[in-house]
């Protein structure tokens, strides 16, 4: 099967959100496309005194509601097309929790595993030196993504703040160390975000959270402290997966031991007092409530009938085709999109942005509290779209999220 494009993809689904809300045709044309698409070549000096020229991008799909906000992922697959769509999918994405942002989203073609760790430093502060002129506080907020972390958002913020004439501007950048103006409860912010999607469609699905039977694919960071949290709150973690195997106890599992095991043994395979499963067959399992986590595009026409759950919430991006969404919604089984599944990440970078703006800092418990309201009310005006339009929770999402970002478009006379 041809792997389609993914900013095809991305205004497909814009298409469909735009067509059910009869949006206004020159708004719906500007949402198509990004306001504005950087691409760089900038050189890195190596450690055996040669240098390399890298390429980059950054995409700033809308400003309409405010800057815009998004990753930058060092990966050797990234292309333009990949970073338009995710930059348009993280408009979306802040629109749907209601956030001052529009999207944005950044990459570099690298292998950063091949890089020692003063290249990686290089790369870092170099990229940021050749976007420097489009990104800001209040221009366009980068943040940590594929195969980059808090260490390199920190590098980048120190090189931008020396572009900058040596002025302190932590609100440039969020997903940073706590030193240095990061977040309490970032890091658990996507898992636990989805938490809180799960708990409030089990109550509209009349399922009892305490008890559910919850699968957990991929377990990285987000998997494992959403399988830990979801314990935590009563639920039974009967299976979950990595890249290497999969482990299975119709009883439930310890998550934390499970996480110890991987941590000893590189997999969550072998898990004491478990049985193998592989993880497609971890898709099928008779549960409550499935967790994609791992890759795209996980969940297809192939297995689309064969999947069990109630409720299916997307903690990692894209993890259900288009062609499944339609089988899984005949069904009966009610999918929280990744647009607000997984949106507890930047939900809580905006509060970084925040708490950088202001130079007030809250406690963990603020944080949890306030991203827990905006994830209850974006789930809650989603599910009322869609019940309202009789479409599923992924095209009501997306409705919210477009008529929000439509209204700041109108209201600033762009049509």
């Amino acid at each position: 099967m041809k792997e389609m494009n993914p900013f095809h993809i991305a205004q497909k689904q814009l298409d469909k959100a735009a067509h059910r809300l009869e949006l206004d045709p020159g708004i719906h044309a500007i949402l198509r496309e990004p306001q504005r698409v950087l691409e760089v070549n900038f050189p890195v000096k190596m450690d055996d005194g040669g240098v390399k020229v890298f390429k980059g991008f950054r995409s700033q799909h809308s400003d309409a509601v405010g800057p815009a906000k998004g990753g930058i992922r060092f990966h050797p697959q990234v292309t333009m097309d990949e970073v338009k769509a995710l930059s348009m999918w993280m408009t979306f994405k802040c629109g749907v929790v209601s956030l001052p942002f529009g999207g944005g989203k950044g990459g570099v073609i690298v292998d950063p595993k091949t890089l020692s760790r003063s290249e990686l430093e290089r790369l870092s502060r170099a990229y940021v030196v050749a976007v420097s002129r489009i990104i800001g506080p209040q221009e366009d907020i980068p943040a940590p993504d594929v195969y980059t972390n808090a260490q390199i958002m920190a590098w980048m913020m120190d090189e931008y703040n020396k572009c900058h004439g040596g002025s302190n501007h932590p609100g440039v950048i969020t997903g940073k160390p706590l030193i240095v103006g990061g977040s309490l409860g970032r890091n658990e912010a996507t898992a636990r975000g989805c938490l809180f999607a799960a708990r409030e469609a089990a109550k509209r699905q009349g399922i009892k959270f305490a008890g559910a039977a919850v699968a957990v694919q991929g377990y990285g960071n987000a998997g494992s402290i959403a399988a830990s949290l979801m314990a935590a709150n009563g639920a039974r973690i009967v299976a979950v997966s990595d890249s290497k195997g999969g482990v299975f106890n119709p009883q439930g599992l310890d998550p934390l031991a499970v996480l110890e095991h991987k941590k000893r043994t590189g997999s969550v395979a072998g898990s004491p007092g478990t049985r193998e499963i592989d993880s497609n067959a971890l898709l099928e399992v008779d549960c409550n409530i499935l967790v994609p986590a791992a890759l795209e595009n996980q969940i297809t026409i192939e297995n689309a009938e064969k999947i069990k759950a109630g409720i299916i919430a997307e903690a990692a991006n894209g993890p259900t085709t288009l062609e499944a969404d339609e089988i899984l919604h005949r069904k009966g089984i009610m999918v929280i999109p990744d647009i607000l599944a997984n949106a507890g990440g930047v939900v809580v970078s905006y509060f970084e942005w925040v708490q950088n703006m202001m130079h007030f800092y809250w406690t963990e418990e603020e944080v949890n509290s306030r991203l827990e309201e905006k994830i209850v009310t974006a789930f809650a005006e989603t599910y009322e779209m869609s019940r309202r339009h009789r479409v599923n929770m992924r095209t009501g999402a997306y409705m919210v999220s477009v008529a929000r970002v439509a209204e700041a478009v109108k209201v600033r006379g762009w049509v």
